[in-house]
C-alpha cells in the first residue's frame, strides 16, 4: 500500500483509526500514563533530577541539564499541541466529517502525552509547568486548509523538538519514553502532510513528511520557541 493509500484508509475508515490509536495507547489516559510511569522507576530518581548534562558538541551549553526539565519542556510543546486541536474542533471551522474526526483522535493522543508527561515529572520529583497562554485564532480564521497546513508544521516542531533533546537526556526509560512520543508525533506529521498534499518532499524543516531526508534534523530549544511564539499570548 503507497503513503497516500494508506492515509486515505486512516482518514475514512474508523477501524484504522480505533488501531493505529490502539497502536499508540488509544486505550486512554490511564493506559498512557501506567507506561511513562513505570519506565520512570525510582531508581532514577536522583540521577535524573540532579545530574548535569555533558556539554553539547564542541563544548556548547547543552539546552537543560536535567530530565526534569526536559521532560516538562516536552509537557508545554504538547499542552500546546493539545489546545491547538481542541481550538480547531471547537471552531467548527472543519466541516469535512473525515478529517474532522482525524483531529479529533490526534487531539486525544496529544492530551494523553499530556497526562503521562505530566506523570513523570512528578515521578521524578518536580513541579509539572503551567500551561502556557495560547491562541491559535489567527491559524482558525485563516480557514481548514491554514489549519492542515499549521497542524502539519506543528506535528514536525514536535518530532524535531523530541529529538533535540535526546542526547541530552540521562535516564534510559525516559529516553526511551520521549521517543516513544517522538514516533508519534512523526506518524502525525506524515498523515496530516499527506492530507495537506505535500507528500514525502519538504522545502524547509517543518514541511513534508520527510522534511530532512533520509534522517531527521534534530531542533534547539531557541528554535523551537521561535517558532512557537506567534501564537503565545503570555
Amino acid at each position: 500500500m503507497d503513503q497516500d493509500s494508506a492515509v486515505r484508509e486512516l482518514a475514512e475508515d474508523p477501524s484504522s483509526r480505533k488501531r493505529f490509536l490502539k497502536a499508540v495507547g488509544g486505550t486512554g489516559a490511564a493506559a498512557a500514563l501506567s507506561v511513562i510511569v513505570a519506565a520512570c522507576g525510582g531508581s532514577d530518581k536522583k540521577k535524573t533530577t540532579s545530574t548535569a548534562a555533558a556539554p553539547g558538541p564542541g563544548g556548547a551549553k547543552p539546552d537543560f541539564t536535567n530530565d526534569v526539565d526536559i521532560v516538562n519542556y516536552a509537557l508545554t510543546l504538547e499542552y500546546l499541541e493539545t489546545q491547538f486541536y481542541n481550538d480547531v474542533i471547537n471552531s467548527g471551522v472543519i466541516k469535512d466529517p473525515k478529517v474532522g474526526s482525524l483531529a479529533k483522535e490526534i487531539a486525544a493522543a496529544e492530551q494523553q502525552h499530556v497526562d503521562a508527561l505530566t506523570a513523570a515529572v512528578k515521578q521524578l520529583g518536580g513541579t509539572p509547568a503551567a500551561k502556557p497562554k495560547a491562541s491559535f485564532q489567527s491559524v482558525i480564521d485563516g480557514g481548514p486548509k491554514m489549519i492542515l497546513e499549521t497542524a502539519a508544521t506543528v506535528e514536525n516542531l514536535g518530532a524535531a523538538a523530541y529529538l533535540g533533546q535526546a542526547g541530552n537526556i540521562k535516564s534510559k526509560q525516559i529516553l526511551g519514553a520521549a521517543l516513544a512520543i517522538h514516533s508519534v508525533e512523526a506518524r502525525h506529521a506524515a498523515a496530516i502532510n499527506a492530507l495537506v498534499g505535500r507528500g514525502f518532499g519538504g522545502g524547509d524543516q517543518l514541511t513534508g513528511s520527510l522534511p530532512d531526508g533520509a534522517f531527521a534534523r534534530p531542533m534547539k530549544k531557541a528554535d523551537v520557541l521561535k517558532a512557537v511564539a506567534p501564537f503565545l499570548t503570555a
